[in-house]
């Protein structure tokens, strides 16, 4: 609903009211509808200020009203009315004015914004486009160069950006809505047609086609077959090309042929999963999301590499104090470095100061005396964390919590090595940990509910979507990597190339294929953890061939490049060739496509045509396979948390809507068949054997995603 009160004698007031966010339900646009009309018939009134109630403006369309039929006034028609008033009406924009939000606000002859506001149009991550005039008016509004990048990445600006691009009039640190009252006496009476933005000219560069194009090129290559970005160009053109009610026919058209896509399910799925995810009764039967989590008014990191710099970076942008440690003076020293120039360089983007006296670097553990949480991010060893822990232990209070950022080593025995086991949980960050937004939250059996619950809330704080999962060898994310990258090396013994494979994964939608990520991350990575769990080196049991591990097959492949020092990107050689070490542009290498013809011809390998469908299978259904084994041992509460975890964390692309959305949308049977097909032809490799859950689905004819968990009769720990 709107309510609607006249203030400082001739201003029209009208307030969204729509918890959390004033989303435009039907109500709300009734309400506003009414209002409008009202304000707009009373000689009294001057003037038209349109705020939200409880510091937020509008955070757009109700996305819950998308799966009924309309009812309410239109959105467009509503606009359009604001736009065409003889009143001038001012938006007092507050936390957010985002997708319809925005659009509502454009309609507005002015607009003033609180510097904390954050606006932008995200349609295009629902698969959709702003389809309230928002690719029509924004063109008008900034330039077509400026609104293209707004509309296509569905980005939100700050309300200092904004202000510079033009979207809003005035930025205050005051009262915005007092500001806004003033400002709407000061300019009634004034013309308002300069200030309809349906009437203005976009400004385009001077070579708008070959801009265009060039745009199109761009976008296409990003989406990477994801269509809303191709069709939110196709509408700025309209509005660079073509009148404005032309403009906007062809916006309604692009948009209903979003609406009903596959797409737009996957993305929208997407978006209510992330809200979801980690609700769920712990083995010991209680509810870690009934608990209350303990604030964190300092913390510290142990470990300062890659990932331990990128976590104190996080914490520090979020306003923690952080104490980082590092065990050698020279290491501390480089890692200082390190961090202050991230600090910096994240400052410098947001237009900030660094929070640079937020962190304090040591040496000592001592000074860990204080701390409410600690988070270890020391070097992927057991043995070493559990020293580290057995000392934290000693030295931190009794309450505070303990977490590692280890990404697949049993958390219970590190919880074993301390004095108050049920405050250690896990904390898994993706590298680089300050840009990366997935966190695994992960807890053992002894873990306790506001350990838990605290942990999600810090992770919350920091940005990121978090995701509480069961404690078992990797997790859920890694434990469904491992079978997708073992495929991927089989089928290079089969006769496929890396090219071939990544080629045809980058075409399914991710960002960089198997290979090349392999080269990305160093494939010494995959060799440690290999080494670790017996499959390589002095581990190999006796009579074991080099092709058979812990009996069933295994593909030495990796293991061999490494020992030739071939580890990727840093040693510019892995899976590709590079220009020099650390070099970013892979190239196809004429040496390891004759290494893997040599590594056949030794095996007695019979080289076959490998297509990009037997890709696509074996990698995909093999890592979806284990998404099931997850969900029969309790690991993940449903197969929304283990699609976010892909979604944010693994570079599935989320117009897929994640692997176990996408094993729905291919059709259970048609999966639970194609790995019964492999696994005949592969009885050397048990991870092609179709899960019992699959199986079990599949006999119950197929239910929807949201009805698997019916199936999923019993949670239980993995441990």
């Amino acid at each position: 609903m709107a309510r609607y009160t006249r203030i400082a004698g001739s201003i029209a007031l009208i307030t969204l009211k729509n918890p959390p966010v004033n989303a435009l339900s039907a109500a709300v646009r009734q309400g506003i509808t009414d209002s409008v009309g009202r304000a707009l018939s009373d000689p009294e009134v001057e003037a038209v200020v349109l705020c939200g109630e409880d510091g937020k403006f509008c955070g757009g369309a109700d996305i819950k009203e998308f799966a009924r039929p309309m009812t309410g006034p239109g959105l467009v028609p509503m606009i359009d009315a604001i736009e065409a008033g003889e009143k001038p009406v001012v938006a007092a924009i507050e936390g957010v004015a985002l997708g319809g939000g925005l659009e509502l606000a454009l309609a507005c002859h002015y607009r003033i914004a609180h510097y904390k506001a954050r606006l932008g149009l995200p349609e295009v991550t629902l698969g959709l486009i702003p389809a309230a005039g928002g690719t029509q008016r924004l063109p008008r509004l900034i330039g077509v160069p400026a609104a293209l990048d707004l509309i296509t990445t569905g980005r939100h600006v700050s309300a200092h950006e904004a202000l510079k691009l033009g979207i809003v009039d005035r930025v205050t640190d005051r009262n915005t809505l007092e500001l806004a009252v003033e400002f709407a006496k000061s300019v009634s009476g004034q013309p308002l047609a300069p200030r309809r933005l349906s009437t203005r000219q976009p400004s385009c560069p001077t070579d708008l086609d070959s801009f265009l194009e060039g745009a199109m090129l761009r976008v296409r290559q990003r989406a990477r077959g994801a269509i809303a970005p191709v069709a939110c160009v196709q509408a700025v053109r309209a509005a660079a090309t073509l009148p404005f009610s032309q403009g906007m026919e062809q916006e309604k058209e692009l948009m209903a042929s979003l609406f009903t896509s596959a797409q737009a399910r996957a993305m929208q799925y997407c978006f209510f999963s992330q809200r979801t995810v980690g609700r769920w009764s712990m083995p010991s039967g209680a509810r870690w999301d009934n608990s209350k989590a303990q604030p964190i008014h300092k913390a510290a990191v142990i470990g300062l590499g890659t990932m331990g710099r990128g976590i104190a970076v996080s914490l520090v942008q979020a306003g923690i104090p952080v104490v980082a440690v590092e065990m050698e003076t020279k290491q501390l020293e480089v890692a200082k470095h390190a961090v202050t120039s991230i600090l910096e360089r994240e400052a410098q983007k947001r237009g900030k100061e660094p929070k640079l006296g937020l962190i304090h670097f040591s040496i000592d553990l001592q000074d860990l005396r204080e701390v409410d949480l600690v988070i270890e991010a020391v070097f992927e060893d057991m043995a070493l964390k559990k020293q580290v822990f057995r000392e934290l232990s000693s030295v931190c209070r009794p309450n505070a919590f303990l977490c590692t950022n280890t990404s697949s080593l049993d958390v219970n025995q590190l919880a074993a090595a301390t004095r108050m086991p049920e405050l250690v949980v896990g904390m898994h960050f993706f590298a680089p940990a300050h840009v990366m937004k997935l966190l695994e939250v992960v807890y053992g059996p002894r873990s306790s509910p506001v350990a838990v619950a605290t942990a999600m809330q810090l992770g919350k704080r920091l940005g990121k979507v978090s995701v509480a999962v069961g404690n078992c060898h990797g997790f859920v994310g890694n434990r469904m990597l491992m079978p997708y990258m073992e495929q991927s090396v089989f089928l290079l013994e089969e006769g496929a190339t890396p090219e071939q494979v990544d080629q045809a994964l980058e075409e399914f939608g991710f960002p960089m294929g198997v290979f090349r990520v392999s080269d990305l991350s160093g494939l010494d990575v995959g060799w440690k953890v290999r080494k670790g769990l017996g499959l390589t080196g002095p581990g190999v049991a006796p009579g074991e061939s080099a092709r058979i591990r812990q009996g069933r097959r295994y593909c030495p492949l990796p293991d061999l490049l490494c020992k030739q020092g071939r580890l990727g990107q840093k040693t510019g050689k892995g899976w590709y060739l590079y220009d020099k070490p650390g070099g970013r542009v892979a190239k196809s290498d004429p040496w390891l496509h004759n290494f893997l013809e040599e590594y056949r011809s030794q095996h007695g390998l019979q080289a076959h045509p490998v297509s990009q469908q037997e890709v696509l299978e074996r990698c995909l259904y093999s890592l979806i396979n284990e998404g099931f084994r997850i969900l029969e041992d309790g690991i993940a509460a449903g197969p929304e948390d283990i699609d976010t975890i892909y979604v944010f964390g693994y570079g599935w692309p989320p117009h897929r809507g994640g692997p176990m959305f996408h094993a729905g949308a291919v059709g259970l049977p048609t999966v639970l068949e194609k790995l019964e097909h492999y696994s005949q032809a592969h009885p050397d490799i048990p991870q092609l054997q179709p899960s019992s859950l699959l199986r079990r689905l599949v006999t119950a004819g197929s239910p929807p995603i949201h009805k698997w968990r019916e199936v999923v009769k019993t949670v239980h720990s993995q441990l």
